[in-house]
């Protein structure tokens, strides 16, 4: 059932990989990831028409949703996680699922990539509505939880975005909107943690950096509302501030403390010379776009 399947077939350049010198095998390797921006390139009109459904579920009240098994499922979830601290969003807001539960992030769980049951119930515990967006990975095309969980959305009325590396793929017949990358070959046959897990996270980066463009939380190229966790982020923000409204160090760092550490909030202060409250009614007003804030 596998031999159509391109992630499943041998690469011709590395059927001696066993016999190859460590710089040749790594030449080949680097050769061949550098097929996957490419084949990214050629789908970049479904990924668009993908961002912009994201973007109206995001307005409207929605959430991203990724879903997947194994690599796929972990690719999903990391990129969900590393939204609240860049884009200020709620944990809630992009939710990634990966068959068998968080615990198949560290450990396979044996069979749950092959229960459609899983699939779905994954859904319904997290109240799946028509406002969401669910974005379905799976290299291969045809994990069972995967079609599952796209055919559930399409039955609620949200969005359904599948993500595979296969051509004509059962997750993409299940899905609205079908992202198919074709790599080619892996160069160790059939591990599609390799060129296959790199396109899905470049399209996981694609996905989720140009919606959360698309809902204001960026200004410039700027990543105006981080979260400040850490002390590496506490100074970055100070920057960001500083880039945004070229004052100096100082200066970011006292409107910083004024705005509640909200970067976003301190640059409109400063570029309009409202007061906190005022600079906060601003944002709501322009949906926290900071550009229409400070016009």
């Amino acid at each position: 059932m596998l031999n159509h399947l391109t992630t499943e077939t041998r690469n011709k350049r590395t059927m001696n990989l066993d016999q190859m010198s460590i710089e040749e095998f790594l030449k080949v390797m680097n050769e061949e990831d550098a097929k996957v921006a490419q084949a990214i390139r050629e789908q970049i009109p479904q990924i668009a028409e993908a961002v912009k459904r994201i973007i109206k579920s995001f307005k409207s009240g929605g959430r991203l949703i990724y879903m997947g098994a194994g690599t796929s499922g972990r690719i999903g979830l990391l990129d969900a996680v590393e939204c609240p601290p860049t884009f200020g969003t709620n944990p809630d807001e992009v939710i990634g699922l990966i068959a068998g539960g968080e615990r198949a992030f560290i450990k396979a769980v044996e069979g749950a990539e092959d229960s459609r049951t899983l699939g779905v119930q994954d859904l319904q515990d997290i109240k799946l509505t028509k406002k969401d967006a669910v974005v379905g990975i799976a290299a291969s095309g045809r994990t069972p939880y995967v079609i599952a969980g796209l055919e559930y959305a399409n039955k609620i009325g949200a969005t359904s975005i599948a993500v595979s590396c296969n051509k004509d793929s059962e997750i993409g017949k299940a899905a609205q909107i079908a992202i198919e990358v074709v790599n080619g070959p892996e160069v160790l046959t059939g591990s599609t943690r390799l060129k296959a897990g790199t396109a899905q996270k470049l399209i996981c980066n694609m996905l989720s950096t140009a919606s959360m463009i698309g809902i204001g939380k960026v200004y410039g190229n700027l990543m105006v509302d981080l979260q400040l966790t850490n002390e590496k982020l506490v100074e970055r923000a100070k920057r960001i501030v500083m880039e945004a409204t070229s004052c100096d160090f100082k200066t970011a760092e006292e409107y910083l403390k004024k705005a509640n550490d909200k970067p976003k909030i301190a640059i409109v202060m400063l570029l309009t010379g409202m007061s906190y409250e005022d600079a906060v009614k601003r944002l709501e007003k322009s949906q926290g776009f900071v550009r229409k804030a400070v016009e």
